[in-house]
């Protein structure tokens, strides 16, 4: 039974991707962490979690379902945050609209698709666009901190419904087939 990885997120539009993806080669390439280039530029509303391939349809009409009940609402990306020692991001300005998105995206893939991802009960859900995590070292962290430390950045965009993502075994892809 073949299981895949998936996550769903909101992906900016592709200007705006294309900006986050300039910071992130810089974060690869001064401080040595490129695991973020694998996925575009998102803000994640549904960790990664394994689906069965055969059970893809229900996660997809579930999918369809959020985005037939999205309203649309601005979402603003302001300044450069941390979390010490290895995550450097976009920070995403605190926003209800898009905290009762992801609170309607946890809800419906528990009590639809029975994903149910323990770490959800312990952390808040904080927003971000990553530009660097996993493989950035901790002394490299200090230096892309300084690097970002007062730098500014502003985007703002409306946000018109959630994607779906899918490892490919390299990279995150965004799943274009759940588009009417």
């Amino acid at each position: 039974m073949s299981e895949q990885l998936y996550f769903i997120a909101i992906v900016p539009p592709e200007d705006i991707q294309k900006e986050i993806t300039e910071l992130k080669h810089i974060v690869s390439d001064q401080f040595g962490s490129k695991h973020a280039l694998n996925a575009p530029p998102h803000i994640t509303l549904h960790m990664p979690f394994r689906w069965k391939e055969k059970k893809f349809e229900k996660l997809q009409r579930t999918i369809r379902e959020i985005n037939d009940e999205f309203k649309p609402f601005e979402i603003e990306l302001n300044g450069f945050d941390f979390f010490e020692p290895r995550v450097v991001f976009v920070n995403v300005v605190e926003n209800q609209w898009l905290n009762s998105l992801q609170k309607l995206v946890v809800e419906r893939c528990r009590k639809k698709l029975k994903l149910d991802n323990a770490n959800y009960k312990d952390r808040p859900f904080h927003p971000h666009v990553t530009l660097g995590f996993r493989d950035l070292k901790k002394k490299m962290f200090y230096e892309a901190k300084a690097y970002f430390e007062g730098k500014e950045i502003n985007f703002t965009f409306e946000a018109t419904r959630v994607e779906l993502l899918k490892h490919d075994g390299k990279e995150w892809k965004i799943l274009d087939n759940l588009r009417r």
